[in-house]
């Protein structure tokens, strides 16, 4: 099959539009039609990231008009919005419109948390503002692609990076009835995570080196990691999170630990996980602890396991801007297009980066 399905890519100037850029380039069945940019449409996108000069040396970031119009004219085509929160939601319920009253079915995968929530009320308890289109949040699903074997809606919201791999980590040992439902979670993300413009949390002389928690048993993404958790493993989970910022610029750790409601060792653990993800290409469950190194710039994650007694501790390290974003909105867009689900993600992580 040729790279006939064109991919629109919004809000593209960030960091996760330019993982979503450079997975696309390669893309055997996407193929990259239109990047739009509000704060730089006409400028080269080359200019925004120099390091994909060679997959998009003539390419312009475009305006939302140019891309309603592409929408309008193409049967099917793929959408990414990595646009803000808050003005994610209005900008896809116009393209979304546009496309509906022309007679196209573009399908959209959202990295913003404007679709992660059931109710526009339960989206503005979490992000204190009203909901930009209500009336399209049931036309979307929450969930990770190794969560939800049959998808429901026409469109995705997908997950937060954080959630992604404390979600990866928890809901099987959940699903099993393995443990209790309070769950301790303590997570170390790069500086990536806090996106492209500079605050004192992504300031190179201010983290490097450094190591330092933020937001602890408040992170604004533990509603939803609940919401997912009890969608796929039907259990009413507690998650007491505390974040960290790590010293390096791409990568999340996290480690959830709960107390098991019989006592369980390691080689159960793993066989636990194991089972749950043999259907799961982008997993990888083993005895060794995951490294950051050994994922990172891919789309995989890695998994492992240790028990003491009635305590428990799953261990998993994801790339956040691949496999907490841009390399799962492309999973999802696959299986939503009935392409192979593995098309353009398996490159292997970079290694010593």
């Amino acid at each position: 099959m040729s790279a006939d399905i064109p991919a629109v890519v919004l809000g593209g100037t960030g960091y996760v539009a330019g993982e979503l850029l450079r997975l696309l380039s390669a893309h055997p069945h996407l193929r990259p039609a239109a990047v739009m940019s509000d704060s730089a449409p006409g400028e080269p996108v080359a200019a925004a990231f120099p390091h994909l000069v060679s997959a998009y040396p003539q390419e312009h970031f475009c305006s939302e008009q140019e891309v309603q119009k592409l929408l309008c004219e193409a049967p099917r085509a793929a959408v990414f919005s990595a646009a803000p929160h808050g003005v994610a939601a209005g900008l896809i319920d116009r393209l979304l419109a546009g496309a509906e009253k022309a007679g196209t079915t573009p399908r959209v995968v959202d990295l913003s948390a404007d679709f992660r929530y059931a109710s526009g009320e339960a989206y503005a308890a979490v992000y204190q503002h009203p909901h930009g289109a209500p009336g399209r949040l049931t036309q979307f699903s929450c969930a990770l692609p190794e969560h939800l074997r049959q998808l429901r809606t026409r469109h995705v919201g997908h997950p937060g990076c954080f959630a992604t791999a404390i979600l990866l980590a928890s809901v099987p040992l959940l699903a099993a009835g393995l443990i209790s439902p309070t769950l301790f979670v303590s997570g170390v993300t790069g500086s990536t995570g806090s996106g492209r413009k500079p605050v004192d949390g992504t300031h190179h002389p201010l983290r490097h080196a450094d190591l330092y928690s933020y937001g602890a048993l408040s992170h604004r993404h533990v509603p939803e990691v609940i919401a997912c958790a009890r969608a796929a493993s039907g259990i009413q989970a507690e998650f007491a999170f505390v974040p960290h910022s790590g010293p390096f610029a791409r990568g999340i750790h996290v480690t959830v630990q709960a107390a098991a409601r019989r006592p369980l060792d390691a080689a159960a653990l793993l066989a636990t996980l194991r089972e749950f993800y043999s259907g799961a290409p982008f997993v990888h469950v083993a005895e060794r602890a995951p490294h950051v190194k050994d994922v990172a710039a891919s789309n995989y994650a890695h998994l492992s396991a240790a028990a003491r007694g009635n305590t428990v501790a799953v261990q998993c390290a994801i790339d956040n801007l691949v496999k907490g974003a841009a390399g799962g909105a492309i999973q999802w867009m696959n299986r939503m297009l009935d392409l192979p689900e593995t098309a353009g993600l398996t490159a292997p992580a970079a290694g010593w980066t």
